[in-house]
């Protein structure tokens, strides 16, 4: 939805207002074209997503995940005046806070279904 975002905004963009802007080395390298990044430029990539088949150690990087996402679209708020991207944002912030409240529920959950050996990682049992 964000590369949805910047396409829209800068879709229309005349060479004169790319030139010497913030957008120039983006729009060298891309044009117009979604290439999901961070601000600073590093491409996303599966690396951040960290997974161990743990539900326990896996369900506490979601809530990380989400908070970090959460956080991002603050930041997008604090730097944006356009209201048509703010609402947006808005909405995609409550998503994550919302995600943020699920993903806390199901690890209560799985803490009340542990052992104390904690011995529940692919165990059928375990499955919620």
């Amino acid at each position: 939805m964000i590369g949805a975002i910047v396409h829209q905004l800068t879709r229309n963009l005349k060479d004169s207002q790319i030139e010497g802007s913030p957008f120039a080395p983006y729009f060298v390298d891309h044009t117009i074209g979604i290439y999901p990044a961070a601000a600073a430029g590093f491409p996303w990539n599966a690396a951040s997503i960290g997974v161990k088949g743990d539900p326990l150690a896996d369900l506490t990087e979601d809530l990380a995940a989400e908070q970090k996402a959460r956080v991002t679209y603050d930041n997008i708020l604090r730097l944006s005046d356009d209201p048509d991207v703010n609402d947006v944002i808005l909405f995609l912030r409550e998503r994550e806070i919302v995600h943020f409240q699920r993903f806390g529920e199901a690890l209560e959950l799985l803490r009340q279904k542990i052992d104390k050996r904690n011995v529940y990682c692919m165990n059928p049992a375990m499955d919620l």
